[in-house]
């Protein structure tokens, strides 16, 4: 990989002509691409060593869905980031998606304007510009039992890691960076997804996105402690970092029914 290009990319995909014309953009974009017709000579290639800084990976493919291979990837320690293409715009599938461990999910009708800020956003919190390094006095940000490693983007709780993808990571540096501050659904969805955005699944569509992923980072803390609640909702609004006291303003009950409303709700 030259230094002016971006990142190299595995463009895993079964529709010759969508990899083509897809691979061709992208490295007119400044990204190295290598690709793949099928999940199993893309497993091989990192099998034998091969490397990438992200993974570009279609769901329907013949013989091993991509669902398939990114769970083969994840059992096998290639914790690379994933992003999915795909024609299923079905939310069923991209909650799948993202639990079994990919960073996004873009359907492929959205323009290739929309994917390259997708890309952007891991390239830039994987390596970090020159900008951010520059401002970064600490490497480690530390807020009561929080500690959070802006280096390598791993946090800790009570000196236990939790692990969490670099979204999931980018979501909670947010809020931890301005705790006790409330932060609206659409500024962790922009975070997410890029700024202006447009959510399916109606006007409200993205609430339920950021409920997902709010409610699977609360999970995964309170693996290493049941009692975690420092994730406040603030009803119709967003979330904040709270202290965990259950402070004013804030009801644990539907903190907890705005959890379950994930699995369901597409707007409030």
């Amino acid at each position: 990989m030259t230094d002016a290009t971006l990142a190299r990319v595995a463009l895993v995909d079964d529709d010759d002509l969508f990899r083509e014309s897809l691979s061709l953009n992208l490295a007119d974009e400044g990204y190295e691409v290598v690709t793949f017709d099928r999940g199993e000579p893309a497993l091989d290639f990192f099998a034998n060593g091969g490397s990438v800084d992200i993974v570009l990976l279609d769901w329907r493919m013949p013989k091993m869905d991509g669902i398939d291979v990114l769970r083969q990837m994840r059992a096998r320690g290639i914790d690379l980031p994933v992003i999915f293409l795909t024609v299923l715009s079905d939310q069923i599938y991209e909650e799948a998606a993202l639990a079994g461990g990919a960073l996004d999910f873009v359907e492929k009708s959205r323009s290739l304007s929309i994917l390259l800020k997708r890309m952007r956003l891991i390239v830039d919190g994987s390596k970090g510009t020159s900008e951010e390094s520059s401002e970064q006095s600490q490497p480690v940000h530390t807020l009561g039992n929080l500690e959070l490693r802006l280096d390598n983007s791993r946090a800790l709780w009570n000196g236990k890691r939790i692990d969490l993808t670099l979204t999931e990571f980018n979501i909670v540096k947010l809020m931890a960076t301005r705790p006790e501050e409330d932060v609206s659904y659409r500024e962790i969805y922009d975070l997410v997804h890029g700024k202006g955005f447009l959510a399916g699944y109606g006007p409200s569509g993205y609430r339920a996105n950021v409920r997902a992923f709010i409610k699977r980072i609360r999970q995964k803390f309170r693996v290493v402690d049941a009692e975690f609640d420092c994730i406040e909702n603030y009803p119709g609004f967003g979330y904040r970092w709270g202290n965990g006291s259950n402070g004013a303003g804030t009801d644990r009950s539907r903190d907890d029914a705005d959890d379950v409303m994930a699995d369901g709700a597409a707007a409030d």
